[in-house]
């Protein structure tokens, strides 16, 4: 890896919403997106930024991406202060952030692309053929110029990811950029993620798909609550937890068989989440084989049916449930 190409120190966002209480009282409160986040990305890094709905990923890029004031703190993209010189880091960087909503739906891919650089101050012989040439890359030639609201919403997010290489700015930053996509579209725009990194672009990657970040990401940072709660390559954050034994239990599984379960000795997380019209219940313990007969005994006692039991290999949201009790499926944005 390079020299540190996006350095964050300490940066915090508040809210200050104002809710309704009765028909003539409001009242404000105070919401922390973000609670002095630090790290630093290196150049040429795939860095994955991991977390729920609602963990403050997309108020962080919106700080970095000058769309966002940051309450305190402060960070800097190739160099450039977010605060200070935003017009510098707006040109060092290429952003994927609405996805399709951040599209012209009126004007045809080719039009849409040639738009975004014109805001960046690219000449018309520059933007057309970088139009061209991004058009050629996400493989959307034959359908350039079709108005977007034709597309499918695959190929609008493809899109809208080209439009985030417009600037061929140094620095990428993807916002959920698979959150729609299929399977196959998923995996080409992770494809074309590796080798526009390879090319040289340093890439922060946000997702809540654990799978995503452990075949994509160098490093990860898990944010949870507007906190950075673990930091690493993702064998190190894996090897954290590899005292611990985690198993996957599938079943019919009552809310007070899982406090049943919680509450039994050497359990260190347990958490659920619907799979496939079952509750799948992830327990985190400090032995696996001496807890495994008292779990089962435990959830039959309290009428749980189980369907299936895995123990496995530990992955990143086993690491996401033994430091918060939670899975990635729960959305935690504030009411």
């Amino acid at each position: 890896m390079g020299e540190v190409e996006v350095q964050i120190q300490g940066l915090s966002k508040e809210y200050f919403p104002r809710e309704r209480r009765g028909l003539f009282r409001s009242e404000v409160r105070r919401v922390e997106a973000l609670r002095q986040v630090s790290l630093e990305i290196s150049q040429g890094e795939i860095f994955g930024l991991l977390g729920p709905n609602g963990a403050g990923k997309t108020t962080l890029i919106k700080c970095l991406t000058t769309l966002l004031i940051p309450s305190s703190g402060d960070a800097w993209i190739h160099g450039f202060h977010i605060v200070k010189q935003e017009n510098q880091v707006r040109a060092a960087v290429g952003c994927m952030l609405m996805g399709e909503r951040g599209l012209y739906w009126k004007l045809t891919g080719r039009e849409n692309l040639e738009y975004f650089g014109a805001l960046y101050h690219l000449g018309v012989p520059d933007r057309r053929l970088r139009a061209k040439e991004v058009l050629a890359l996400l493989k959307l030639e034959e359908i350039a110029d079709r108005s977007v609201e034709s597309y499918s919403s695959g190929q609008k997010m493809m899109l809208a990811f080209g439009k985030a290489l417009v600037n061929d700015a140094p620095v990428l930053i993807l916002d959920e950029p698979t959150n729609t996509l299929d399977v196959p579209s998923a995996r080409e725009l992770r494809a074309l993620v590796r080798r526009l990194n390879a090319a040289g672009k340093t890439v922060l990657y946000t997702t809540h798909i654990m799978s995503e970040a452990e075949t994509l990401c160098n490093r990860v940072a898990v944010i949870d609550r507007g906190q950075v709660i673990a930091l690493g390559t993702v064998q190190e954050l894996k090897d954290s937890l590899r005292r611990d034994h985690v198993t996957h239990i599938d079943g019919v599984i009552s809310s007070e068989a899982t406090r049943a379960v919680q509450a039994l000795p050497d359990i260190r997380r347990v958490a659920t989440v619907a799979v496939e019209g079952a509750t799948r219940l992830t327990v985190v313990s400090g032995n696996g084989h001496s807890v495994l007969p008292v779990l089962i005994e435990t959830l039959a006692r309290h009428g749980a049916v189980v369907q299936r039991i895995t123990p496995e290999e530990v992955t990143l949201e086993d690491v996401f449930v033994a430091l918060t009790g939670r899975t990635l499926a729960e959305d935690t944005r504030v009411q």
